[in-house]
């Protein structure tokens, strides 16, 4: 397949810039993946397209504050958007200046903290901080809203650019379709028998970067770094042994579970990730998915096309763009599955 393959025209308007009052306000179009048919619904009618004994997989990542500004040692701006943390005082990063930073130079971010230019690696900056790399992006950092939103971060963003299950810090960008969850829907779920599990997968700035060849099989994923601990095998297995369904929240959460999947069995896994599932790809673990609209040809695009299949998905994201769905990160949300009663019983064209 090409990545053209993948383009789709999206009205600028339809972008979402600010997210809605009520996170579980959204609206949900639901797929059927088998017979294609699409249903409108809204997010908090969730618990009517699940039933007991399914399993919600949740990404826990909480984002950091991970946008810098400071300036050169030799004077002129810097930006600096952390891609992950490497260690207490280290962590890779995309940096924009003038011109390229040299190793050895120093990025002064205030208040006498700092980051030295270490190396180059990938076309990533490994930065060497002065003070701990948390302590500084808590002091200084500002929340990265993706480059499609088009405007700066303001003090809502603090709150709502996070889930309401983030725990662990370490990601640059929100797993999205979590961020349709609030406690009350969540405790709605759990009251009639859906089962939570949480993995950990960092998103990194690199998801949005696009895709560059013109072949999909060519391109090469981004490194990101999930866990997906025994907790998360055993609510699995208890899953398939009582015929619920694992319904994976979010491409992140597909992501680590397919990548600890890869030996046919799921197993505790942690450390990186370059998975790449495009249309052909063989699910071995997920069996529904809630996820958020994406970008024309991004890769997160194609990992939702090989599981809902490719033109099922691309009429889909048609009829989204003609009832006028808000998309990208404070945009609505699709639910896939193979059995979704609502998409057969309420289809419309």
């Amino acid at each position: 397949m090409r990545v053209s393959d993948f383009h789709f025209e999206l009205p600028p308007e339809l972008i979402a810039q600010v997210p809605l009052a009520e996170r579980s306000a959204s609206r949900l179009l639901c797929l059927n993946v088998e017979q294609g048919g699409v249903s409108d619904r809204v997010f908090a009618d969730l618990p009517q397209l699940l039933r007991a004994g399914d399993l919600l997989v949740l990404n826990d990542t909480r984002v950091l504050a991970a946008r810098l500004f400071g300036v050169k040692d030799s004077g002129g701006r810097v930006e600096v958007l952390i891609e992950r943390v490497m260690d207490e005082h280290r962590a890779l990063a995309q940096v924009r200046a003038s011109k390229a930073l040299r190793v050895g130079r120093d990025i002064l971010l205030g208040a006498q903290a700092s980051a030295r230019v270490e190396e180059r690696r990938d076309g990533f900056y490994v930065l060497q901080f002065s003070h701990p790399v948390l302590a500084v992006l808590a002091q200084f950092g500002r929340v990265p809203l993706p480059p499609y939103m088009q405007r700066e971060a303001d003090t809502a963003d603090t709150e709502r650019y996070q889930t309401v299950f983030a725990r662990a810090p370490g990601a640059v960008a929100a797993p999205t379709a979590g961020l349709h969850f609030d406690t009350a829907l969540l405790n709605r779920l759990r009251a009639q028998g859906v089962e939570t599990a949480t993995v950990t997968l960092h998103v990194g700035a690199g998801t949005f970067l696009p895709v560059r060849t013109e072949h999909v099989a060519e391109h090469q994923m981004h490194a990101e770094w999930l866990q997906v601990d025994q907790a998360v095998c055993d609510a699995v297995a208890r899953t398939r042994a009582r015929g619920g369904r694992v319904v994976a929240v979010g491409t992140t959460s597909v992501r680590s579970l397919e990548t600890a999947a890869q030996s046919g069995r799921l197993m505790p896994f942690q450390g990186e990730t370059r998975i790449f599932i495009y249309p052909g790809y063989t699910f071995k673990c997920v069996d529904a998915l809630i996820t958020n609209f994406h970008l024309p040809e991004s890769t997160l695009l194609m990992l939702v096309c090989a599981f809902g299949g490719y033109a099922h998905v691309m009429q889909a994201y048609a009829h989204a763009v003609a009832r006028r769905y808000r998309f990208y990160s404070y945009g609505d949300a699709m639910f896939l599955s193979r059995d979704v009663a609502a998409a057969v019983a309420n289809v419309r064209s």
